[in-house]
C-alpha cells in the first residue's frame, strides 16, 4: 500500500468560532483508493503560512511510503533538518498527516482505530465542556458570574458532570504575571457561584492559560481549595516545569497541563518534576495518535492520568476519542458543548454524545466522515486572525476582564 496524494482545507468556523477560527483537515489516498482524514492543530503561523509547510512535510516524509509505518513517519519528520527535539509546527504537521494514517490503517483492517492500538477500555467516555454563558443580548459573556453559574447549571442538566471556566485573565503575550485583587477576588466569586448552581453533581475545572508566575498560582490556589476543583490547568507558562512544580507542592488541587506540549520527551519532564498529575496532550498537536499513547503509558508509570484537550474540530475529536477509550489512566475527554452546530455540520454523522458522555463510533478508521460540501462551501479560511491569539500589552494591576480564545 502506497500513499499517492494530499489534499488540505483550511475551513473558516463561522461565528461564534466554537473551537476556534479555522480547522485545518487533511485528506491522503492511497493508490488502492482508500482516503484517510487528519486535522492538524493551531499554530504561530497563518494558514498561508502552513499549507506550503504540510505539502514539504508531506513530500519529503510521507509520500509513495505505506501509511502502516507510522514510526517510520514519525522519526523522519522528526529529525528533518538535523533536529530530533520537539518543534511544534512540525509536530502539529505529523499529527494531523499521522491520524490520517490511522483512519487509512483502520478501514484497511475493517477495525476501528482504537481496535489497533490496545482495544477499547472504556465502552464510554466522561466528556466536560467549557461554559459558553449567554448575556441578554445573546451574546457570550465570560466576565458574570451569575451567567457563568446559570450556565454551569444547564450543563448539569445536559448530562455533563464537569465544567471548566477561565475568569482568571487576562491571556497575555507578558504572561506570566501577578494577578490583581479583584481578579483574585473574581476567581474566587465564580469558583463559590458555579459550586452552589452545582453543588456536588459536578466537579469544577479551573482552567488558565499560563497566566501567572508561581506566586501568583500558589495564592489563587489556596483561594480555590475550599471549593475543590478538580484540577487546577497550566497555571504558569509552558516550557519551565520546575516552577510549575512549585505551584503542584504548594497546593491540593491537582495541576492539569499539556495542550501546548508535545512529544514525550516534554511530558517526561512534567512527569519528573511532579509538576501535573493530569496531562492534556492534544493528539493533533502532541505528535500524533501513537505518540499520544506512548505519553499515556509512561503517565501509567507515575500514577498520572490523561483529560485529553480539545479546542478544534471533529477530526481531532474523533481521533481524541479512539485514543481515549484505550487507555486504562484515562480521566475526562474535552468537548465543545455537545459537539453540535458546526462540528457535526462538517460531517455526515455526528459524534455521538449522550447524557455527559461520549460514545465511540464502531466503524472502521476515525469512525467519521467529511460532508465536503459544507468542507468546500466554508474554504478557504481568509480572515487574518491565528487559531487563538492573546492580548498584545503586559498585564498592569488594574481588574480588566478575560477574554476567551
Amino acid at each position: 500500500m502506497k500513499i499517492t496524494s494530499l489534499s488540505i482545507h483550511v475551513v473558516a468556523v463561522p461565528p461564534p468560532h466554537l473551537g476556534g477560527m479555522y480547522w485545518i483537515f487533511v485528506r491522503i489516498q492511497t493508490a488502492c483508493g482508500i482516503e484517510g482524514i487528519g486535522e492538524i492543530y493551531s499554530t504561530a503561523f497563518h494558514p498561508q503560512a502552513l499549507v506550503p509547510l504540510i505539502e514539504d512535510v508531506f513530500g519529503r516524509h510521507l509520500f509513495g511510503h505505506d501509511p502502516h509505518h507510522v514510526e517510520r513517519f514519525w522519526r523522519s519528520a522528526f529529525s528533518s533538518g538535523f533536529t530530533q527535539r520537539p518543534d511544534p509546527t512540525v509536530m502539529g504537521i505529523v499529527s494531523g498527516l499521522e491520524i490520517a494514517c490511522w483512519d487509512i490503517i483502520g478501514k484497511a483492517a475493517g477495525k476501528p482505530v482504537y481496535e489497533l492500538m490496545g482495544g477499547r477500555v472504556h465502552e464510554k467516555l466522561r466528556a466536560y465542556t467549557y461554559l459558553y454563558p449567554k448575556g441578554p443580548d445573546g451574546d457570550f459573556d465570560f466576565n458574570d458570574p451569575d451567567l457563568a453559574a446559570t450556565c454551569a447549571a444547564e450543563m448539569v442538566e445536559m448530562g455533563f458532570t464537569a465544567v471548566k471556566f477561565d475568569p482568571a485573565g487576562p491571556y497575555t503575550n507578558y504572561s506570566g504575571h501577578q494577578l490583581s485583587m479583584g481578579v483574585l477576588d473574581r476567581c474566587e466569586t465564580f469558583c463559590r457561584k458555579i459550586r452552589e448552581a452545582v453543588g456536588s453533581r459536578a466537579d469544577l475545572l479551573f482552567g488558565t492559560h499560563g497566566q501567572m508566575v508561581p506566586s501568583s498560582a500558589s495564592r489563587l490556589a489556596r483561594r480555590l481549595e475550599r471549593y475543590d476543583p478538580l484540577w487546577f490547568e497550566e497555571p504558569v507558562p509552558p516550557g519551565q516545569e520546575e516552577a510549575m512544580a512549585e505551584v503542584a507542592r504548594k497546593t491540593t488541587i491537582p495541576i492539569a497541563t499539556g495542550e501546548r506540549l508535545t512529544t514525550k520527551y516534554e511530558f517526561l519532564r512534567v512527569l519528573q518534576t511532579g509538576a501535573a498529575s493530569i496531562l492534556q496532550m492534544n493528539v493533533g498537536r502532541v505528535g500524533g495518535l501513537l505518540e499520544a499513547k506512548k505519553i499515556a503509558g509512561m503517565a501509567e508509570a507515575f500514577y498520572a492520568q490523561v483529560a485529553p484537550h480539545l479546542y478544534n474540530g471533529p477530526v481531532g475529536a474523533a481521533a481524541s476519542i479512539q485514543l481515549a477509550v484505550t487507555l486504562p489512566n484515562f480521566l475526562i475527554q474535552e468537548a465543545i458543548l455537545d459537539f453540535g452546530d458546526f462540528h457535526a455540520a462538517c460531517l455526515k454523522t455526528k459524534i455521538t454524545f449522550e447524557d455527559g458522555y461520549l460514545i465511540p463510533s464502531r466503524e472502521p478508521g476515525l469512525g467519521i466522515e467529511l460532508d465536503l460540501s459544507v468542507v468546500e462551501r466554508h474554504s478557504p479560511y481568509t480572515g487574518e486572525r491565528l487559531h487563538l491569539q492573546m492580548a498584545d500589552k503586559p498585564a498592569d494591576a488594574k481588574d480588566f476582564a478575560p477574554a476567551r480564545g
